[in-house]
This record gives structure tokens, sequence and C-alpha cells, in this order.
């Protein structure tokens, strides 16, 4: 028997090579070649015989969306799973991606009438567990095992082959790390077998209109373990995020071919399973008994939605040294400007001092409209005044101490008067033309006229 040829195959791109080497030639990763074994699997195409068409010919009419049963997960994948979509799930262990999963098999679509008949709608397939400890979590959290069939297995082949037979509107995969093939010598895991098995679901997804959700592992620096290539064949590559010792769960979505690239879903953990949040804005904003100094209120805009969190600034004398610069939940580069920026244009003098900023509840701002906040947060704590609590702020700040208008600033207006927030302190043009019933707007063009409007924060 010939002996398969080695090769070396990197971790980043899943490029090869004919010998090991200390840095990829491709993508200058170091330390990212493995050995693996050559790939002698089929190169077909996703989508069957290549047969060149005219666009207007093909008919364009939608397909109707499969709703999972859980709204801030159908919110995540942009109103539902589509037929024939293949979806990526990344997480810390523990995190909830087999849970969460499992409850959507429980409430998710019927599947085809021929699935509905024979009560298999959805298949659950698990490398990890038997199926005795399947069905011990599914008990534990109460859920209906009708319409849910599960599987035992880890090569694809078998997983496809039961997949066509019963025709499910979805089917899940936990996780793909265990799959392998049978055309590969190489062992589950490894980056030739993780891209061939899912280069395998993808193309029988793409086949058979069956909705296909991968759970993959993460590495320590909490990227999708296995090649890049993985997250660029599939559809939609969600992440669940939390902070350590926290009940609450974030689920993004960091590529969606069907929806919005920034939606984020918002999971309580409970005894009985991932719960929705459906008003995340309440659980990101506390509501103290005394105003305190340091804390602003801001609205950020993420995916479809207008989600209100705290911002929290704590400044100290620095006890030698250069001064600190901390921020947890924004980017600290972004931090240092900011302040440069209120040194200059305001005449608040932060350079010797250590500044620490924390958005509250684990939420990751991106976006620049919590620059404003983030400043008179800061100037509240050197001033040690506090701003009001019914009172929001948002906009961004340029470098010359002016206002900038933001995205969806009617919407972000408009959640804060819902949750009974009395004043905002906005962009002028970010100012709706008819005015907002219990609302107090303020409009701004200068950072300096913005903490003029807060008061003596002012130094």
């Amino acid at each position: 028997m010939a002996k398969a040829q080695v090769q070396f195959v990197c971790t980043e791109c899943a490029v090869t090579s004919v010998k090991w080497q200390g840095q990829c030639a491709s993508c200058g990763a170091w330390n990212s070649l493995v050995p693996g074994a050559a790939p002698r699997n089929d190169r077909r195409g996703y989508s069957g015989q290549a047969i060149g068409q005219k666009l207007a010919d093909i008919d364009s009419i939608s397909m109707d969306r499969l709703s999972t049963g859980i709204g801030e997960l159908d919110r995540v994948l942009g109103g539902g799973l589509v037929p024939g979509s293949v979806v990526l799930i990344g997480g810390d262990p523990g995190i909830g991606k087999s849970t969460l999963l499992l409850q959507a098999c429980a409430q998710g679509p019927a599947g085809s009438p021929g699935a509905r008949r024979s009560g298999a709608g959805r298949l659950y397939v698990s490398g990890e567990e038997s199926l005795q400890q399947l069905a011990l979590r599914a008990d534990r959290l109460g859920l209906d095992p009708a319409g849910i069939a599960v599987l035992a297995a880890t090569c694809v082949e078998e997983i496809v082959s039961e997949a066509e037979k019963q025709a499910p509107a979805c089917l899940v995969i936990d996780s793909i790390q265990t799959m392998y093939t049978d055309s590969l010598p190489s062992a589950p895991g490894s980056v030739n077998q993780l891209r061939d098995c899912t280069a395998h679901l993808v193309r029988m997804a793409k086949a058979s209109g069956i909705a296909v959700l991968l759970v993959g592992h993460v590495t320590k620096e909490g990227h999708i373990a296995g090649p890049r290539t993985l997250e660029h064949m599939v559809d939609v590559v969600l992440y669940f995020e939390n902070e350590s010792g926290s009940r609450f769960r974030v689920l993004r979505a960091v590529k969606n071919r069907f929806g919005a690239a920034n939606e984020l879903g918002i999971f309580v953990m409970t005894e009985t399973g991932m719960r929705e949040v459906r008003n995340p804005s309440a659980i990101f904003v506390s509501r103290h008994q005394q105003p305190v100094s340091g804390s602003v209120v801001t609205v950020v805009h993420e995916g479809s939605r207008p989600l209100l969190v705290e911002v929290q600034a704590l400044t100290d004398h620095s006890g030698g040294g250069p001064p600190r610069r901390l921020a947890v939940g924004m980017d600290r580069n972004r931090l240092a400007l900011l302040l440069a920026v209120l040194n200059r244009h305001a005449g608040v003098r932060a350079h010797d001092d250590d500044v620490f900023v924390n958005v509250v509840g684990g939420v990751r701002i991106t976006e620049t409209a919590a620059d404003l906040a983030v400043l008179a947060a800061t100037a509240s704590s050197i001033s040690e005044q506090a701003v009001p609590g019914d009172t929001v702020i948002f906009g961004e700040v340029g470098l010359a101490g002016e206002i900038r208008p933001v995205a969806y600033g009617e919407e972000r207006l408009l959640e804060a008067a819902k949750l009974g927030f009395k004043r905002a302190i906005a962009p002028r043009a970010n100012l709706p033309r008819r005015a907002i019933k219990g609302m107090e707007l303020v409009g701004v063009d200068t950072l300096s006229e913005a903490l003029q409007q807060l008061g003596e924060y002012q130094a």
C-alpha cells in the first residue's frame, strides 16, 4: 500500500507546503504549519452542475424563512433560518451553544410534509454526547422531544445519508470538530478534516434545502478553531460572548449573507436553559437611588435596534509614572484620543490622572456614538458632580471638538423616551423636527457647549 503523502497545512489560511517552515509564506502567520495528509476528495461545486444561466431568467421569489421559535435567535439570523443555509456558531465551553440549539430544535421548524409525518422535523447530531445524555439534558430543560430525531455519529457520510432519508427542516451538528470523512486519513479536528467535512455539509445543504447549524469550538484567542476558510464557506457566523460570572449571554452576528452582519441577541442562562431578554436596555442601565458622579447613559445602535447602556468613568491621581488609560467595552486608543480632545477643546485636564472607563453589562461598543457620553462621564468624575439620572447623551466627537451627527438619531431618542428619560443631549443635526412627548431635546454643536448644558462639569 502506497504511503500517504504528508504535507504541512497552515491552520490560518489552509495553504499547503511540502516542508515545514516557521512562517507561512501565504498569510505570514508564525508556527501555524501542522502536518496533514494531502486531500484526495472530489472537488465538485456546492450547487451541483455547472450550467451557466442568465440572471434575469432565474426565479427570484424569496423562500420563506424557518422560525427557530426563539425570537432573539431569529433576530440575529435576520428573521429566521433560510432553507439551504449553513450557520456556524462559536463560543467558549459551557457558554450555552448546545443548550440553545437543542431548545431551537424543540421549538423550531416542523420541516417538510414528509418529515412531519415521520416525526423528524429536526435532526440533532451529537459527536460529543451519547443519546442517553441528550435525553437527560432535554428532560432537565423541560423540552418537548416530539419532532426531534437524534443521532450519535461522527462520520459525515453517514450523517448526510441519514439526513437525506429523513429530510428534516434543519440539521444540527454538535460539533464540527468531532466530524471526519472517510476520504481523508487524518484525525478528526485536523485542518483537512474540518475543511472537507464542512464542504460536504455545505454541498448537501445547497442541494437539498436543509438548513444546517454547526457548533464550532474556539481557541484560547476566542476564534473558531480551524482554518479561517471555515468562516468563508458558511453563510452565517455567530459568536457567543459573556462576561465572567455573568448570567447574560450576547449572541453576535459577524457574518450574515441574509441579514445584518452586526445584529445582537441577548439571552440569560437559567435552570431551564437559555431565556431571551426582550427588553435588553433594562439590564444594561442601572437605576441608582441617588445620582453618582462618573455615570452616564448613552444609546448605541446594534444591528436593527437601539440599545441603552451605562458608561462609567473613574479618574484618580496617578501615583507616579505615566497615567493609566484602561477601557473595558470600548477601544483604548479611542479613549486616549477623546481625552486629548477633552483637554484641548473643553479645558478639562486629565493628563496626570488615571482614567478607567467601563461599559456596564459586558456590551462592547464599536461605534462612535458613545464618544460624548464617555467624555461627559470623565468630566463628571473629575468634578465629582453627578449627571442627572434622567438624562441620556450621545454623539460623535471630532478632533476639532465638534459634535457630529450619528445614524438612527430619532430612533435612539424614541427608545430613551420609551424607558422614561426626560432629557437628551445630542448632536443638533440629529434632533427630529417634531418634539418627542415627555422629553426635553438639547442640540449641541461643540464639546464645550455640551458640557455647559450639563451644568458645572466644565473645569
